[in-house]
């Protein structure tokens, strides 16, 4: 039983029965110094949160200790530890770093790479060139990544 429940059967018993507060707890085995303490008010955890949520989106590449410094500089007095424990609950990550061929960084500076979810929905253009007696030639072959197809070529002459 949690120690508000064991705060309200003392005080039920000692409504009903009309005995002292401390027969009550001494013949439920409860300390009174358990009975006398009040749960703290409410707390700061749900403006907390939204400000580690804030934050983590605004600086997508920042850990917990950061964000935590964060907090402190902004006038947040919080530990570490409790931030961690708020970070984890939420589901909250650093993205790992990717190679830098191939990412597209945004603004918020987190990496996300576009995947191909549906046929023509991610294309690329590979550009191929080749020297010629009369000038250069550059082919490019789209390619759609969905299905790693080759759509075509096309030929421009530059410089006959």
């Amino acid at each position: 039983m949690s120690p508000a429940g064991r705060r309200r059967c003392i005080d039920h018993v000692k409504d009903r029965l009309g005995i002292s507060e401390r027969r009550a707890c001494r013949t439920l085995g409860q300390h009174r110094s358990t009975q006398r303490q009040h749960p703290p008010g409410p707390s700061d955890e749900a403006s907390l949160t939204a400000d580690i949520i804030e934050l983590a989106r605004t600086y997508g590449r920042y850990g917990y200790r950061r964000v935590t410094a964060l907090l402190n500089q902004a006038g947040w007095h919080v530990n570490h530890k409790r931030v961690e424990r708020i970070w984890r609950r939420e589901g909250l990550k650093v993205p790992q770093k990717q190679a830098k061929k191939g990412r597209l960084w945004l603004n918020d500076g987190s990496c996300i790479r576009l995947r191909p979810e549906h046929p023509n929905h991610v294309w690329s253009y590979d550009f191929v060139h080749d020297r010629t007696d009369d000038g250069r030639v550059y082919w490019s072959a789209p390619t759609e990544w969905s299905s790693c197809n080759v759509s075509g070529y096309t030929v421009s002459a530059l410089g006959a």
